[in-house]
């Protein structure tokens, strides 16, 4: 077999996470000698969509690639779009989401087919552990989520509400896992009346990007005692990458955050040995987060 050709498609280029994604995905590349193509669907499910079925509709075969990896924007993981790729005998791989045709599409043994992902509902219970050691009495959290159709917020939302104690309240804000995003959204929520009486005594955020948009807002408040009470409590994100979240949570603009490590680096690998070395791959592949810093430490901090 010649140089393999992979796409991978990819929610935004806005987000730290889906930045280092890329990046992964390229030293991956790189190391395995395949030809590697990355694209954006600027969290545009129907974009997504669209460009995914041009690539794979191409009249001639050299044009298109032996495999697709992509990180769904939307509430479904493009079931037609992917019996579309394996009927065409393109390998596909879902990252960072459940996909509940996984096992249909595996048995016609047309293509790999399998989902690389976190454990997000693991996410939001080791955030709801942060939450309490910080907050041990109980207490208001700005919980900013994902976008409400995505199953990572979802699920991250979910093991937040197994875990968080009873004492904690959440107040809900919904984010597009940008900073912009989240900067809009609380720029939006301080400008109601009843925002004004809110106690929060932390911020939570689904993605480190999303804490620092909430900062952002914060910080246009013009009274500078209501700016300093909002700015004065714990943030806490998730994703914990080198570059953004560990250097924001060293220089304590976030007071923890969760690591969740990219996978398309290891998506690409498991391509390699499928495609080319012919080893069957698991159905699912999971990697695990971790608390940054861990609990113990978090808790000795106070």
């Amino acid at each position: 077999m010649g140089n393999l050709r992979i796409l991978i498609s990819l929610t935004t280029s806005d987000n730290d996470y889906q930045v280092e994604q890329a990046s992964a995905a390229e030293q991956a590349a790189h190391k395995h000698g395949i030809d590697l193509k990355i694209i954006y669907s600027d969290n545009d499910a129907i974009n997504q969509s669209t460009q995914l079925l041009k690539v794979i509709q191409e009249a001639e075969e050299a044009d298109r690639p032996n495999a697709i990896i992509f990180e769904p924007v939307g509430g479904t993981a493009l079931p037609q779009v992917a019996r579309a790729a394996v009927n065409q005998g393109i390998a596909w791989v879902v990252l960072n989401r459940e996909a509940t045709y996984v096992s249909e599409l595996r048995g016609l043994g047309k293509a790999p087919v399998f989902v690389v992902t976190v454990d997000h509902v693991e996410i939001g219970r080791i955030q709801a552990q942060q939450c309490a050691v910080l907050l041990p009495r109980g207490g208001s959290v700005l919980y900013m989520q994902g976008p409400s159709e995505n199953s990572a917020a979802k699920d991250r939302s979910r093991g937040m509400e197994e875990k968080k104690p009873a004492n904690i309240h959440l107040i809900t804000l919904k984010g597009q896992w940008t900073e912009d995003s989240a900067q809009r959204a609380v720029r939006s929520w301080l400008k109601l009346t009843t925002t004004r009486k809110a106690a929060i005594d932390l911020v939570a955020a689904q993605d480190d990007a999303m804490a620092i948009g909430i900062r952002k807002a914060f910080q246009e408040v013009q009274n500078e005692v209501e700016r300093e009470r909002w700015l004065s409590v714990p943030f806490l994100g998730i994703d914990g990458l080198p570059k953004t979240g560990q250097t924001w949570l060293r220089s304590g603009l976030l007071r923890a955050t969760i690591f969740s490590p990219p996978n398309t680096g290891q998506a690409i690998d498991m391509l390699v040995d499928a495609l080319r070395h012919g080893k069957n791959q698991p159905e699912r592949a999971l990697t695990v987060p971790v608390s940054l810093p861990a609990l113990d430490a978090l808790r000795s901090q106070k």
